[in-house]
């Protein structure tokens, strides 16, 4: 367990490959997502840009032709000069997973990639894996958002958000209310609340700020026997109400 707490996360550069396919035609790019990285380029083709099946002979073809449009050939160039260096990214995952992982002694250390979407999900999460698309975190004054998105929706675009984005939606999958989408609107926005309010704490700062993060963090300064984990597991919202 020492080692699983001491190794770090250096996030995985699986968008090299990916630019290096989409914008030379590279082959032993593509070999190399496809060797490397078989889950992740399932995920990427599959869930992510719905392309088709991994092993459709035609599938290398497609996923080139996808990226041919010339808004997504500067994304792919822009995000290969902006996240150049991640070495700040893989402290904040490190520090913040080795915080959470004093609290949750279970908790799994995520496998952490950055890949290119096509401006559709942020964050992907598989088996023990945290996927980063790039594109969506390229700064709120990005020229090219400025078509897509609203100006509250950009606010959150940036790098500053990719770590607490991160650990949000992994934690999400780890801690998951049964009967989700049944439940009433209140206990949903309260669970993730909950969530939020965790990760600003492993963060050390507020970065997500709501009145359900409010709510949580009232309960838990009037409980302070309650732990991080007790207060994850728990399906009793009626004390925050």
């Amino acid at each position: 367990m020492g080692d699983d707490q001491d190794a770090g996360i250096e996030v995985q550069r699986y968008d090299r490959f990916e630019s290096r396919y989409l914008t030379t035609g590279d082959f032993s790019a593509l070999q190399q997502m496809n060797t490397e990285y078989p889950m992740e380029t399932r995920t990427l083709f599959e869930k992510v840009l719905q392309i088709g099946e991994v092993n459709d002979p035609n599938i290398s073809n497609k996923f080139l032709m996808f990226y041919q449009d010339s808004v997504l050939q500067t994304l792919i160039s822009d995000a290969e000069t902006k996240y150049a260096n991640m070495d700040g990214l893989n402290e904040d995952f490190t520090n913040v997973y080795n915080k959470l992982k004093e609290w949750i002694p279970n908790l799994k250390k995520p496998l952490v990639y950055a890949q290119i979407g096509a401006l559709d999900q942020s964050v992907i999460i598989g088996e023990q894996s945290i996927g980063i698309s790039l594109d969506k975190y390229m700064g709120k004054n990005y020229p090219l958002y400025k078509k897509y998105y609203s100006k509250g929706q950009t606010d959150t675009m940036t790098r500053e958000y990719i770590v607490p984005d991160a650990f949000c939606f992994y934690l999400l999958s780890s801690y998951q209310v049964p009967d989700f989408e049944s439940r009433p609107q209140l206990e949903r926005d309260l669970h993730m609340g909950k969530i939020m309010w965790v990760v600003n704490q492993a963060m050390g700062k507020r970065v997500f700020h709501t009145i359900y993060t409010d709510m949580v963090n009232k309960y838990m300064e009037k409980n302070k026997s309650v732990t991080i984990e007790q207060l994850l597991k728990s399906e009793n919202y009626s004390n925050f109400k």
